[in-house]
């Protein structure tokens, strides 16, 4: 099994996104005897956004980029073939002002690309990224499960989807701006939710 772990969070440390990435990485490599992680750590490295430059070099021909559209062109594939590779992958999304991180939309950006990870046909667009298990970590300092504040989940449905990722498993962490013992409620459900899912 090859399990891809895409940490997004901007706190290097103290990050319940990334704890709960781990505890879900943590039981499936209990679970899968060799399974090999890769670990995206977004907040330590963040990928480049895109702008015109990166624009420019992802729209010229292969054969005729610069050498410097060509580097820019290289940091995308590499996680296009991080993404190609994994069996699961395990996303830490937590809500930044109702959204997803800017790392983490870095990141969608980067292997969102056409004929590759998805297309257009006549019926309609295709994934590429298919027969893959998601898991995605949603801790938010509010309560927005199943509410018209939450844009994260339809959000991330839609765009994993498109991706031909359609089996998705959400885990919240919610309240954890909301004192300490809504945090070690939180954390207590979330993590019974892990065990409960990967059971």
């Amino acid at each position: 099994m090859n399990i891809l772990q895409i940490n997004s969070s901007a706190k290097v440390t103290g990050s319940e996104s990334n704890r709960l990435n781990d505890k879900i990485v943590a039981g499936l490599v209990a679970d899968n005897a060799g399974a090999v992680v890769v670990v995206r750590d977004l907040g330590a490295q963040p990928h480049p956004m895109i702008d015109q430059s990166a624009l420019g070099a992802l729209f010229t021909p292969a054969d005729q980029r610069t050498a410097e559209q060509a580097a820019r062109v290289a940091l995308d594939d590499a996680l296009i073939a991080q993404a190609q590779a994994a069996d699961v992958i395990v996303i830490g999304a937590p809500m930044y002002n109702f959204g997803i991180s800017v790392q983490l939309k870095s990141w969608f950006d980067a292997i969102a690309r056409a004929n590759v990870t998805f297309r257009y046909t006549a019926t309609g667009p295709e994934g590429l990224l298919k027969n893959k298990k998601v898991y995605v970590t949603l801790p938010r300092g509010g309560i927005h499960r199943n509410g018209a504040s939450d844009s994260q989940v339809p959000h991330l449905t839609t765009f994993l989807g498109f991706l031909g990722l359609t089996d998705v498993t959400f885990v919240y962490s919610e309240g954890l701006g909301l004192g300490p013992e809504a945090v070690a409620k939180a954390q207590a459900q979330a993590d019974a939710d892990i065990e409960a899912a990967l059971a």
